[in-house]
């Protein structure tokens, strides 16, 4: 199973990220963690990743899609993978077919975990006490919605008229969540 997991900032993604991977035996790929380790290793990548990242904005397609690429096509991935956190523009669906198409496979479907924009933004402003993570203030949390509702949301509507996507709702408990999303991608 190839899945692209979408979502606003704080949805639960990560969280449900991992439970699928698990279910279904196939690596959890999050852009996000990438530039975060990439950030703590001081490598150059990270360091113009946090630039963005600090901001509320996303990482460059130029530099996002290459670490794409080159993780999909890594052994792990060859028999599925979850994507979360890519592709976040309509530039990178056409991109991520391409980088597929190239391996030889395809998506099989785009999932968006729906959420309420005022209690995903106290979620996130919890994470970041529990967290200690700086870029989470809430002037930036705000600016990664608005973002995410211009930029992202629309792939939306690419992915149903491709006929991939299946929303679930993202409010409950995470057992909740996760009973929903299975359930979704067994239909």
């Amino acid at each position: 199973m190839r899945i692209v997991l979408m979502g606003p900032p704080g949805a639960g993604k990560g969280t449900q990220a991992t439970v699928v991977s698990k279910a279904l035996d196939i690596p959890h790929i999050s852009t996000g963690e990438i530039f975060r380790a990439n950030m703590r290793a001081g490598t150059e990548l990270g360091i113009e990743a946090k630039k963005y990242m600090d901001m509320g904005e996303y990482v460059p397609d130029s530099v996002t899609n290459k670490m794409v690429a080159a993780r999909l096509a890594e052994a792990d991935a060859a028999n599925g993978f979850l994507l979360d956190g890519y592709p976040r523009t309509a530039e990178q669906v056409g991109e991520l077919e391409l980088i597929l198409n190239s391996l030889g496979t395809a998506l099989n479907k785009a999932v968006e975990i729906t959420a309420n924009t005022e209690e995903v933004i106290q979620r996130l402003l919890k994470r970041a006490e529990i967290e200690g993570r700086p870029d989470d203030t809430e002037e930036v949390i705000r600016r990664r919605m608005e973002v995410y509702a211009e930029q992202t949301a629309p792939l939306t509507a690419l992915y149903a008229d491709k006929g991939l996507l299946v929303q679930v709702d993202g409010m409950g408990s995470v057992e909740e969540v996760s009973a929903r999303l299975l359930a979704a991608l067994d239909d």
